[in-house]
Formats: structure tokens, sequence, C-alpha cells
């Protein structure tokens, strides 16, 4: 085997090769492939100075199936490794190589455009290419690769039968036996009258869709349920796209959106005509869908992050729903965000690009600042219209009629907006956390209550099977019976936060006549009738109700404002317009009630502005120089190795680094010097985009060489983490 190198560096002749003319290898004495003898490989190691091409010699007996995209095994440093073949060649710098050990298969599950991607990735994450492929390319069902080869074949005879052979680099896929026979034009599609009515610019973004253009765009979507709602436009879009014989890709946080999003597209896109891919999907259908996606014959996929990779053939469109939510984050190294996946992808293929949310993520109004895509916003007029009434209890003339609001957990005016809304319907209520009282304070000096074992915070919670509260640990699970505060030696303790089981109990006293549905922890609920009942739901866990909320009460504002991130105003925003979404429009008595005290959060909710929030957010951190203004990548390990890799690292002066600091909550992550335990250290470094290719360059090659000379423990390498910062 030899390392693959750069374009320009002159090779040396594999030896016993004389031209195209083939003869047996004269080290392994294995009869080589006649034409194309050096197979280039990616090997599949975590290791960063692996990470480049390899090459190896093809055997006779492998070469029809040894072709570009197929999955090998081959010897390295006396291991049997997996990995992709990527490219045939006719010499090698080598003058001795290792023989290919085998072929898995002859189906090339690696397209040419995919491996594209995941190098573009990996450098834009200083993260290597076979970390990016284990998520693009789904695991192997034996079984369905043959039947997929079949049918191949069975296509391909039929086609010579009928005197219609596939036409070069359409049809029939090098390497592949009998070949792929071209795939029949997909039905087309009926996207109906259109959803976008009322929202600026989005007709043009159709029509240029439609006629095969790739036109860029950030949509703001008012409803997140019924004909109108988010899943429903998306599919539509994606309906458009297929107008043109082109193929899309949408991409969405979770399961239960994905669910919503299916059921769009089946009632607009042909029967057949799309498939979804999720890593939880069961292997084998999840591995049949991809082989679908694969040969063509379908070409809309709708799933969550992995379906960002999906090999799709005339690629035209690429969505992203809500990408403002962390489940878009991928948490395996390099960890991939699938906005930036898709963008990435969108310059490899120049395909369209549609990112959606209801509020808008800091880096889709980079967007939208730069010029690189338009804003797809509803005319005031039609907001009005189409969305709920939103109340905030700190207004003026609330705290004039209710001089206590500001201190009650749920005011006289969001329990009379949840009476009134009761009689006609569902009432949502929005919680910061799950559990019973997931956080406890000393009575006297709310001082935060603490484990005597392992420092941990308290928490009540009920017993299993049992009504009766107990006082543990949230992090060892040591029962507390005795608690004494070290500060005043207090006995006695208060709930600091309320989660969502207990804000669960108290609504069913205050309405005994009620039921009562709760959606939080791993009781996450996808649909809720549209019925009277309370549904007490954490963040994010919100169930749809078919025809809407009558009304929503919005709990625990305050405490998500104040968390420790430079996104919790843009992340609760994002929150509460997700919830608020669910809610009928004020022309049929919705309302939406916010607890917290007034800030630009609560304003813009009440004026549903989250664009004009957006733009202000966005350009206080422009001045700043924070993210996503710039870029920001985060080197995390023991102090010493994190000061000694920032200082190698040779930063041009448009970089700045801010650290190294102690990570919260790391302590005894690591042995320190004295044999105790030492906490991990970060290390920020903020970067102008204009540099990103070199900073992320140096960050990656010193990974490579620090492994390679095993200099230091591995310092972890994070870029844009958005749950970093």
């Amino acid at each position: 085997m030899a390392a693959h190198q750069e374009p320009g560096v002159q090779l040396t002749l594999l030896s016993g090769f004389v031209g195209r003319e083939r003869v047996a290898d004269p080290h392994s004495g294995v009869e080589l492939a006649p034409a194309l003898p050096v197979a280039q490989v990616v090997i599949d190691s975590a290791l960063p100075h692996l990470d480049r091409v390899f090459d190896y010699s093809v055997p006779k007996e492998l070469d029809a199936d040894a072709q570009p995209g197929v999955r090998v095994r081959v010897k390295f440093s006396g291991q049997d490794l997996n990995g992709f073949l990527v490219g045939r060649a006719e010499h090698s710098e080598s003058e001795r190589l290792v023989p290919l050990s085998r072929v898995y298969s002859a189906v090339p599950v690696l397209a040419p455009q995919v491996l594209e991607l995941a190098r573009r990735v990996a450098a834009r994450y200083s993260g290597t290419v076979a970390d990016v492929l284990r998520v693009a390319v789904p695991p192997r069902v034996a079984s369905l690769d043959k039947g997929y080869l079949k049918q191949l074949q069975e296509r391909a005879d039929a086609a010579a039968l009928a005197g219609a052979p596939a036409a070069p680099g359409k049809g029939l896929d090098a390497g592949v036996p009998g070949g792929r026979a071209v795939p029949a034009p997909p039905p087309a599609a009926h996207p109906g009258h259109s959803l976008f009515r009322g929202y600026a610019h989005a007709e043009d973004f159709l029509t240029r869709l439609a006629m095969g253009a790739s036109p860029k765009a950030v949509l703001q979507s008012l409803s997140g349920y019924g004909p109108a709602s988010w899943h429903h436009q998306l599919a539509q879009a994606a309906a458009y796209c297929q107008l043109s014989g082109r193929g899309a890709i949408v991409v969405v946080p979770d399961l239960r959106d994905l669910e919503l999003l299916e059921k769009a597209c089946a009632s607009v896109l042909p029967a057949g005509s799309f498939v979804k891919l999720t890593a939880d999907d069961a292997p084998s259908l999840r591995y049949d869908n991809f082989l679908r996606v694969l040969s063509g014959d379908v070409k809309i996929v709708i799933g969550t992050r992995s379906a960002a990779y999906a090999p799709v053939t005339d690629l035209g469109l690429v969505c992203c729903w809500d990408d403002g939510d962390e489940l878009h984050l991928e948490r395996r190294t390099p960890y991939q965000h699938s906005r930036d996946v898709l963008l990435l992808r969108s310059e490899v293929e120049d395909t369209a690009v549609l990112m959606a949310c209801h509020s808008r993520s800091m880096e889709s109004q980079r967007l939208v600042a730069t010029g690189w895509a338009q804003s797809l916003v509803a005319e005031r007029p039609v907001a009005r219209t189409e969305t709920a009434r939103v109340v905030s209890t700190a207004d003026s003339w609330e705290q004039e009629r209710d001089p206590l609001a500001s201190l009650a957990r749920l005011p006289h005016r969001a329990w009379e907006s949840a009476r009134a809304a009761l009689k006609s319907g569902p009432v949502l209520v929005q919680v910061a956390r799950t559990g019973y009282a997931p956080a406890l304070a000393c009575q006297r000096c709310r001082e935060a209550a603490r484990c005597t074992e392992c420092t941990g915070p308290l928490m009540q919670s009920r017993a299993p099977g049992s009504s009766q509260v107990l006082v543990t640990c949230r992090w060892c699970g040591r029962a507390e019976t005795s608690f004494s505060c070290p500060t005043c030696g207090n006995h006695t303790l208060r709930a600091s936060a309320v989660g969502a089981l207990r804000t669960a109990e108290e609504l069913g006293r205050a309405f005994p006549s009620v039921p009562v549905i709760s959606s939080a922890g791993d009781h996450v609920k996808a649909v809720v009738p549209d019925r009277p009942a309370i549904v007490v739901a954490t963040v994010g866990a919100e169930p749809v109700a078919p025809r809407g909320y009558a009304a929503a009460l919005l709990l625990d504002g305050d405490a998500m404002l104040r968390r420790e991130s430079l996104r919790s105003g843009e992340d609760t925003l994002r929150r509460w317009m997700n919830a608020a979404a669910l809610v009928r429009p004020a022309r049929e008595g919705g309302t939406v009630v916010v607890t917290a005290d007034d800030s630009i959060e609560v304003q813009a909710l009440v004026r549903w502005d989250p664009a004009g929030y957006a733009e202000r957010e966005f350009g206080l951190r422009h001045e700043l120089g924070l993210p996503p203004a710039v870029r920001v990548a985060a080197l995390t390990g023991a102090e010493a190795d994190v000061v000694a890799f920032a200082a190698a690292l040779d930063l041009p002066e448009s970089a700045r680094t801010v650290g190294p600091a102690p990570v919260p909550g790391s302590y005894g992550a690591r042995p320190g010097v004295d044999g105790d335990s030492a906490p991990d250290y970060r290390t920020l470094v903020f970067f102008p985009y204009a540099m990103a290719a070199t900073v992320t360059g140096a960050m990656r090659a010193l990974k490579a060489a620090n492994a390679a000379r095993k200099v230091g423990s591995a310092v972890q390498v994070r870029c844009d983490g958005v749950d970093v910062i």
C-alpha cells in the first residue's frame, strides 16, 4: 500500500507494469487486473494521521467488482480494516503494493458527489473523511445487496431485449455486473394551490424552482398544524422541484417532525416517489430505502441528520427545518451540523436551498444579511390574521390589573385564558424542565441544595408506582433523608424549579374536571385529540392538535432566558414560537400568554417578528465579533495540551483566542499532576470566514501530526459548536 500523493507530485511507476500491459505482481505473486491495477482506498480509521488515500493492488479475480464506491477489506499494518474504494489508477508511487483482501459487494454505495461532500465536511470541521462516511453510508445488509444486483441485472436484460441499451453515465454503473438500467422517470407531482401566498418573494421562489433554477431562501413559516403548516409547505416545495425533473432532500430534527412531514408528502407527492432515511429505522428498512435512492428510482428523500448525505441523482433542492434545534448537531466527531452539510452539498451540486423555521436562527440570518439567500416572510396583514394573539403578563396594562403577576408562576391572566379556552379545545402549557421538582434550595437562605456524597444537585421525584415524593441526588441517585444546609443549618427545602410532573399535578387540582396530558421525558406524544384538555409539555415535546390549540401558556421563560449561553435569547424565542405556531389564529379565539419579564424576546413574540429580532441580534454580534458573524473553534483537553496546541497553530493576526479556562462540570475528567483529578480546559478560537480554510486546515494538520508523533493527549477540536458557546 502507499499513501496517495497530491496532484503534481512525480509518481514512480509501479514495479511489474509496462505501459498498460498486465503482469503478475513480483512481490506477492498475485495476478493483477489487466487495466487500472491500482485501487485507491479510504480506510475506516479514527486516527487523524491516516486520513488520506492509500494505494492497493487489484487482483484479477476482483477486477470486475473493485470499482469506485464499493466497500472493501484491506490489510493495514497487520490488521484487517474496512474501507471504501474511491478510484482506480494505472500507476502508484510505491514499488510494492498490498493486494485488496476482499470486495464485500459490487454495489457502489459511495456516490462520487457524496465522497466530495464528505471531504468538504471534514475540511470545514477539521475532522476526518472516515468519520463523516460512517454517518453518510448506512451499514450493509448482505441479502439486500444480492437482491439489488439481481434486480439491476434483470433490468439490463429487459433493456437489451427491448433494444434500448442504457446511456453511458446515466444508466449502467461501471463495475456492477450487468449494470444498472436507466430508471423510469418519476410520476408527475401535483402541488395544488400555493401554500406560500402572502409570503413576500415566495411565489417567485417556487416558479424558479419548477423551472430548474437554484434559488436560495430562508422561510419563516406561520403555522405548525393544519393544511397550511410548515410540513405541507416543505412537501409542496419538494413537489415543485419534482416538476423540473430533479430530486430533493428535506432534513428535520426528530422523528415526530418526520412523521408529520411524511404524511404531508404522501398527500401531495405520487405514491412511491419519496422515501425516508433515518438511523432510527431498522437496518434492513434503512438500507433498502438507501438502495432505492442509489438506483435512481426515488429522487425525493426526507429524514433526520444522515439523510443530508442521501445519494440522490439530479439533486435540485435541499431543505432544513428548524435549523436552530440542537438535534441537528451530530454528537460524534467531527460534530457537523445538518444545516452546514446541506449548504456544502448545495455548493457541490449547485442546488436550490430552503431554510425554514417558525423563528430564525442567527446562521440563517447571516445568509440573508450577506445577500446569499432571500427572506420569505409573511406580510404583516397575513401574519396578524393567521397567528394567535400574544399577551405578555409583564405588560404595563396587565401589571395594573394584577400587581402580583410577576411573582406568580401562573398569573391570573394565564389562569383566566386557560379557563376560557378549555370551553372550545385543548390548552398547551409549556414548561422548561421535566420531572417533579428538578432543583431544590434551602428554604431560609436560598442556597442550592447539594448531595453530601458527590455534591450533585438534589431534586424531588416520585417513587415508581407510588405517590410518595423522595429527595434524591440527580447525579448519584442517593436518597437524602436528613438534609442540613451547610450555610445556615436549616433543615427544610423549597423547589427552586418546578418540572412538568408537578405542573401537571397542580393544574389537575386547579381544573379538576379537565383531563391533564403530560408530554415530557420518555413519554413524548406526537398528537393529542381535539377536545378540552390541559397538555403539559416540556420545550420541544409539544404535541400537535389537529385543529390547533385554543390557547397556550408559556411558563418558565425567565429561567430559559437566564441560561448561561450566547444563544439563550435566540433559543427561547424559537421555543416560544414553535409552541405559539400550534395555536389557532386570533380570528378563531387563539391566545398565547407568556409569563416572562419584559425583554426584547418577549416583544419579538408579541409582535410576531422573529426576523426583526434576528436582524438586531446578528448586528450586535457582528459588532462584537461573535458567532455566527465569525467562526469559532473550541479546543478541549488537558491544560498543557490545549496551550501547546493553540501555540503551535500559528494563527493569523485576524484570529483571536480566549482561554484556556476550566470546562464547567468536567472535574474528575482526567488525572492531574499529583494524581488528583483535574478538569478539562477549553480555549476558544474566533476567526473570520475569509481565513476559515487556513485555520481549520492548520488545526486538521496539527491533529494528524500530533497523532502520528504521539505527542501529548488528544485535543478535541469542535468547530461552530452551538452547544459550546
